[in-house]
């Protein structure tokens, strides 16, 4: 199994969780601007959609999208309890999380890694990250993660996306839960794996 991924990316979710469960993996780092990968290969014949991150079965096959690739890492691990069964009203909230980290928190914070983005879009988009950081702050009042005591794939994606506010210089000062929250998912061990293993490829 191989993990495709850019340094500071999406991608990081997945590399989280292969470390939480325990998986033997490689990882290849892409080139953001020749899109060729450390191993030689060029990265949209990996995945013609041409963003990270992607997922190498051992089969040959490609799984693309960042909450799809959580998903299967966690369903081929049961055990590690890191996603609900499949087909219960658990899981369908997981997807309901990792569908909202997906379309109202990643794709908000995208247009701000732009370097020409004018300062009446940035400010229009940290309006609406604010609204989506309200909901996720009230939801965490009482909860150290997003599907309550448990830690699931869904806590790797909003702690690799609202990380990116420290790059970004979007103040999350406000939100405490939410800093609470970081802090307490970037303490863990499979997070700090993940990021000696994406910096040893520097």
């Amino acid at each position: 199994m191989k993990l495709y991924y850019m340094p500071g990316a999406c991608s990081f979710a997945p590399h989280i969780i292969l470390n939480e469960a325990g998986y033997q993996y490689d990882v290849d780092k892409v080139d953001r601007s020749t899109r060729k990968t450390a191993d030689g290969e060029d990265y949209n014949d990996v995945n013609p959609k041409g963003y990270v991150p992607a997922l190498r079965l051992d089969d040959g096959q490609v799984l693309t999208e960042a909450a799809v690739i959580l998903q299967y890492l966690a369903d081929q691990k049961p055990a590690s309890g890191l996603a609900p069964p499949a087909g219960t009203l658990a899981r369908y909230r997981l997807m309901e999380w990792l569908h909202f980290i997906s379309t109202e928190i990643h794709k908000v914070f995208s247009p701000l890694f732009k370097p020409d983005i004018t300062p009446a879009a940035r400010e229009a988009q940290i309006t609406q990250l604010a609204r989506r950081c309200e909901y996720v702050e009230r939801h965490l009042r009482e909860k150290p993660f997003l599907m309550g005591d448990v830690y699931t794939v869904a806590d790797a994606y909003l702690f690799t996306v609202l990380s990116w506010s420290s790059r970004l210089n979007v103040d999350l000062q406000r939100w405490p839960n939410i800093g609470e929250y970081l802090a307490r998912i970037g303490a863990r061990p499979a997070v700090h794996a993940a990021k000696a293993r994406e910096a040893a490829d520097k």
